[in-house]
């Protein structure tokens, strides 16, 4: 099985160096400015897991030759468009395409760019960050990459493709239920997001102002609702783990998204709170503390830009 990494940044560089480092079949797509960074200094990890340095294999968009039996699509979501046009000659009528982006509405969109047969359901549990020398930091010990068929069934090719992931220590799991679990994460990605944002600290900091913690409280049933009312809802199991994770003292838990802000870099707003703000609006369900998030975020990002 060969697999392409679209895109070796923080998610797409850790999850393929550790299936390489296992003797998998894996190549990335980057673009040039990457690949001389690679070429250079190698494809670097630092984690708790145990760090390594590779000498991947790459391609860029114009030298793909073949179609790949799995892709790996790593990149943010204000840069879908152009890595679905980069991948294209990957993607053949049987290859399966794992989207590790956040949000839901990337779904679709690959769906209708390839066929609706070639997206497998995908969540990625991970804290790391890509630092500006190229190396990939893995901040915690979390990890999970999680996959399925979105019909919750256990067909020959997910079976094939879970045997493949399993090969690497990265908290590869089969689920059969992976439509609900990745409304869970982008129930999670939101509300942490939205109130780090908006807030502008980590979650301990947060909690320690008068109101605090039931700000966050509020802002995750804000959300809750939504995805209740437009998705897959969550499991009351799960929601109290995130409200427990919202509201910890002394915390020092933080979105991507905020730590983002906080470098000045470009943030996922649309996929994250954008999308959701539109579908609550859709679904006549008032959201004014994620709302007000998005305004934060729209205009920080409208300002970047």
């Amino acid at each position: 099985m060969r697999l392409l990494v679209v895109g070796a940044g923080s998610t797409g560089g850790y999850f393929g160096a550790r299936l390489a480092q296992a003797g998998r079949d894996v190549t990335f797509l980057v673009r040039p400015s990457r690949a001389a960074q690679l070429q250079q200094s190698g494809l670097r990890i630092s984690s708790p897991h145990g760090d390594v340095t590779l000498d991947p294999k790459l391609v860029t968009a114009q030298t793909i030759d073949a179609p790949y039996d799995v892709v790996l699509l790593t990149v943010k979501g204000y840069t879908l468009d152009a890595a679905l046009d980069d991948m294209a000659p990957a993607v053949g009528p049987d290859t399966m395409i794992l989207p590790v982006l956040n949000g839901m509405r990337h779904l679709d969109s690959i769906a209708a760019r390839f066929a609706p047969r070639n997206v497998i359901g995908c969540a990625l549990k991970v804290v790391t960050t890509l630092e500006d020398d190229g190396r990939i930091v893995q901040m915690t010990p979390l990890q999970e990459l999680i996959y399925g068929e979105l019909d919750g069934t256990t067909s020959p090719r997910i079976r094939s493709l879970d045997e493949f992931m399993r090969a690497a220590a990265i908290g590869a799991r089969l689920s059969n239920t992976i439509r609900r679990e990745m409304w869970e994460k982008w129930v999670l990605l939101a509300a942490l997001g939205a109130t780090t944002c908006l807030a502008g600290g980590v979650i301990g900091e947060i909690e320690a102002c008068p109101g605090g913690a039931a700000f966050a409280s509020d802002l995750l049933d804000e959300v809750v609702e939504v995805i209740r009312a437009v998705g897959d809802a969550p499991s009351d199991a799960f929601v109290e783990t995130t409200r427990a994770q919202l509201t910890a003292k002394g915390s020092g838990y933080a979105s991507s998204m905020f730590r983002d802000l906080q470098r000045g870099r470009s943030v996922e707003v649309e996929a994250i709170v954008g999308d959701l703000v539109r579908r609550a609006a859709a679904a006549g369900i008032a959201t004014p503390l994620l709302s007000a998030a998005y305004i934060r975020l729209r205009l920080y990002q409208n300002k970047l830009a």
